[in-house]
């Protein structure tokens, strides 16, 4: 890990982390309800972060501003890609560590996310519940919507609806 490093997001790292995405999760992911949400709507500048290893992108992570119901305070979390040639080797996990540390500290509440509860469960992400109580556009598998309180009580409150916003 000494050789890696993670740093904000640039314009010249775009083509490339698009070039990941569509490597680690194909033609697809345009269809799933998390990248219907973050559609058209640039991600918080300040949370994009790109992996290096080596002087080569390797990884990245984003988070979009999103309101759930009324309440405006929250995150999407995605998306995290890491080069396939590069899995298994911590850095999803450093990525995902460092923008939830950078979102604390800008006070953010909440980080929802449609994913795997082994793999984000470690970082403190819990299943969504009841089933309904927070609607993507779409259909998600209510085991896979989890979120991560960075304020203690966030998830009580939220429901309804989300929808994403430039921030």
């Amino acid at each position: 890990m000494s050789d890696f490093k993670i740093k904000l997001e640039t314009p010249s790292d775009e083509n490339a982390l698009s070039e990941l995405a569509a490597e680690a999760f194909g033609p697809g992911r345009f269809a799933r309800s998390a990248y219907r949400v973050r559609e058209g709507t640039p991600p918080v500048a300040s949370l994009s972060l790109a992996g290096w290893r080596n002087g080569k992108l390797v990884g990245g992570i984003r988070f979009t501003a999103i309101g759930i119901g009324a309440r405006e305070n929250a995150l999407l979390l995605g998306p995290l890609v890491v080069a396939p040639s590069e899995k298994g080797s911590g850095y999803g996990r450093a990525l995902v560590e460092a923008g939830i540390a950078r979102a604390r500290e800008e006070a953010f509440d909440l980080v929802l996310l449609v994913g795997d509860m082994p793999y984000y469960g470690r970082f403190g992400f819990v299943p969504v519940t009841p089933p309904g109580k927070i609607v993507l556009p779409g259909p998600v598998d209510p085991a896979r919507l989890l979120a991560l309180e960075l304020q203690p009580g966030a998830l009580a409150p939220a429901s309804g609806k989300v929808k994403a916003f430039a921030r």
